[in-house]
């Protein structure tokens, strides 16, 4: 008989359990044990659709552990709470590995973060490319700072009963319309609200296209020239000053992304700058929001593009897209996580649960039969495409990110409200951006 050493006895055990295993994870196709042990942290916002994050966490979540053979710690977070999360991650060379962003932040970043073009590019040979605004926001020039995810439209929701009215049996086309429409409208104690707050999306997705309407901006197309103090953003100011007082509740200056949504489902103001989620939340509890007629709230919203000024109409839309931070122990079980989420099986669920809120970063999309179940829902189907970046007309960016981050436009606007000259504000802005653009 041969003699079984103890040397032998684990060679031959661990020949067997590898060829075992080996066959056992070719018969089942269930992943070894050992990759549960990766586990990928996601942080991402408290989504203005909670309907969207159950799904992520009942159904989604789990269903993609599964696939990939990973745990998967999936964390919320007040959106405003974002930056200051990766800033401290990135600091202390630890944190989340998937962090989602707004708008151009990625920007900010550029040197803490991983390249994500490949995911790009593999995305791109199944949908096609992204919107322009989406480059802008993700790529500097060189690489995808982040891996683009959604865009979050912004109109004007308001009350059509309301503005019936008072004589707009349409959405005024122009500033100058929309102010005599508020004005009549908050003297029957139905004001327009809006925030001028430090606040990532209803602040400044007012004020950036509101200030471009009027022939201003930051920068010239260099990027580099600051152009702030012209007579189109003097302008835009003055007018700012009388039409926030004649029409605004004033008491939304430091509102953030969630008091005008409250605000309009108890029926305390007409209109307000936002995503769709106003609309879906009264889609969601049609017999808990009622008018002062009695009818069910959803009957009596509509949505409106941002008003046209002297120079033109225009809008920018919360952009969402994630990074990968270069301290992730964890970048190749990252990447195949976003690119299980960005399958279209998977997107596709997330986009339907959504109900319109957020639109796709491809043209492709504009072609799903979401858009149209509901007219209501209709002018945020093209969001994507009609979106300017901030930094415009320069490029989006490190510079535009800081800029954005500070809030120094919404601040120029907020400042002359609260009774700084129109002249002052501007100059004060412009002191700011240089500081910035050198």
């Amino acid at each position: 008989m041969t003699k079984v050493t103890r040397r032998r006895f684990v060679q031959g055990s661990t020949a067997l359990a590898t060829a075992g295993g080996m066959a056992s994870i070719l018969a089942t196709r269930t992943p070894p044990a050992y990759a549960q042990a990766t586990t990928v942290h996601w942080l991402r916002w408290n989504d203005f659709v909670p309907a969207t994050d159950q799904l992520l966490r009942k159904e989604l979540l789990p269903e993609g552990e599964k696939a990939l053979g990973i745990k998967i710690n999936f964390e919320t977070v007040n959106a405003n709470d974002l930056q200051p999360r990766i800033t401290s991650a990135v600091q202390s060379g630890a944190g989340p590995d998937l962090i989602m962003l707004n708008n151009n932040h990625p920007q900010l970043y550029a040197e803490s973060v991983v390249d994500m073009s490949d995911l790009v590019a593999e995305l791109a040979k199944a949908e096609g490319n992204h919107y322009p605004l989406v480059k802008a926001n993700s790529n500097d020039g060189s690489k995808w700072l982040s891996m683009p995810w959604a865009i979050i439209g912004g109109m004007i929701a308001y009350r059509k009963s309301w503005f019936e009215e008072v004589g707009a049996a349409t959405f005024p086309d122009t500033w100058e319309q929309y102010r005599e429409v508020g004005k009549k409208l908050k003297q029957k104690g139905r004001p327009i609200g809006q925030t001028l707050g430090h606040t990532f999306g209803d602040a400044p997705t007012f004020a950036y296209p509101y200030l471009w309407s009027w022939g201003g901006k930051e920068v010239e197309a260099d990027g580099k020239t600051v152009t702030i103090n012209s007579p189109g953003s003097i302008e835009s100011v003055k007018f700012m000053t009388g039409f926030w007082k004649d029409a605004h509740d004033e008491g939304g200056l430091a509102w953030d992304d969630t008091n005008n949504n409250r605000a309009f489902l108890s029926q305390t103001i007409a209109a307000t700058l936002n995503g769709a989620s106003i609309y879906i939340e009264s889609l969601r509890n049609p017999d808990k929001y009622i008018s002062e007629k009695g009818a069910q709230l959803k009957t009596d919203i509509q949505h409106a593009p941002l008003p046209k000024g002297p120079a033109g109409q225009f809008s920018m839309h919360t952009y969402h897209s994630h990074v990968l931070p270069s301290y992730s122990k964890n970048q190749k079980a990252a990447k195949e996580f976003l690119k299980w989420a960005h399958s279209k099986p998977i997107y596709e669920k997330w986009f339907v649960s959504q109900k319109g809120f957020a639109t796709p970063t491809t043209p492709e999309w504009e072609k799903h039969k979401l858009w149209d179940e509901d007219p209501v829902m209709a002018p945020y189907k093209v969001a994507g495409k009609l979106g300017l970046t901030p930094g415009h007309a320069g490029p989006s960016s490190k510079k535009a990110g800081e800029v954005l981050s500070k809030y120094i436009i919404v601040d120029m606007y907020a400042k002359a409200v609260q009774g700084m000259p129109a002249e002052d504000a501007v100059k004060w802005a412009e002191g700011e951006l240089k500081k910035v653009y050198g």
